[in-house]
């Protein structure tokens, strides 16, 4: 069963359980159009049955097996167009978690939102903001880890378990991840954007690395250079930069 962190101040302070639903990430939506809802509100689920994951497409995860939640902020200080830095730095907090799991190993953050051990998918990451006037009212984090998930298909995907070789308790792993994003988040809060946008360009897969990408029906050959100050992914082509939305530019695996 799950346990309210111990070691953060406000994440989890406030934990939802579901055995089973559809998607948390929209049973925490539904949580923030009530007036107590706090910030670090998480809904967790043992078993999502249609998650969502980036450009519509579904997450599929294996009943009881991995990390399904979605955690309710409210990054009121952050301009809409400032609002990749939450990307960055939950993205960069889970990268903290896996790294202090998987020691032997390259991990990275696959532009948008994905973390990648090697070139296999770990964990996906969807992040809904709402916004008010001129700032975020509330962002609603969806997260999915694979754990102890052995099998996946023909997905090029893998997990704490296989990467590792053992299984892995699931509530104190969740325990870790949340004083992880915490921390993270905190950084974030207190302006130190610069470290973040930093830490996360150098942990960016593809990051000076010629890889193969597809634009508008052409591939092409180029390197990760890092984000523009709106998100974006830039790609450094013969020497060319060109910045791209996540509509418009895919990785060739």
């Amino acid at each position: 069963m799950y346990k309210i962190p111990a070691k953060t101040l406000f994440m989890g302070k406030n934990l939802v359980f579901m055995p089973e639903c559809h998607s948390t990430s929209t049973i925490a939506s539904e949580l923030t159009q009530m007036a107590d809802c706090v910030e670090g509100t998480v809904v967790i689920t043992d078993n999502q049955t249609a998650g969502r994951g980036q450009k519509g497409s579904l997450w599929q995860t294996a009943p009881g097996q991995n990390l399904t939640f979605s955690i309710v902020v409210k990054p009121t200080f952050l301009l809409p167009k400032d609002q990749f830095l939450l990307s960055m730095a939950i993205s960069l907090g889970i990268l903290d978690y896996l790294k202090s799991e998987i020691v032997s190993k390259k991990l990275n953050v696959k532009w948008p939102n994905d973390i990648l051990v090697g070139t296999k998918k770990i964990c996906g990451i969807l992040i809904e903001n709402h916004i008010q006037g001129s700032s975020i009212s509330n962002s609603v984090i969806g997260i999915g880890l694979n754990v102890n998930q052995r099998g996946f298909g023909d997905l090029a995907a893998t997990s704490l378990r296989t990467e590792i070789g053992q299984d892995f308790d699931l509530p104190s792993a969740f325990t870790k991840l949340m004083s992880k994003l915490e921390s993270r988040y905190l950084m974030l809060k207190k302006g130190n954007e610069e470290r973040l946008r930093v830490e996360y360009v150098d942990n960016m897969y593809g990051r000076d690395e010629k890889l193969f990408f597809w634009s508008n029906k052409t591939r092409f050959e180029g390197v990760v250079a890092g984000v523009d100050e709106y998100g974006c992914l830039i790609v450094d082509s013969g020497g060319q930069k060109m910045a791209f939305n996540a509509k418009e530019i895919r990785f060739e695996f």
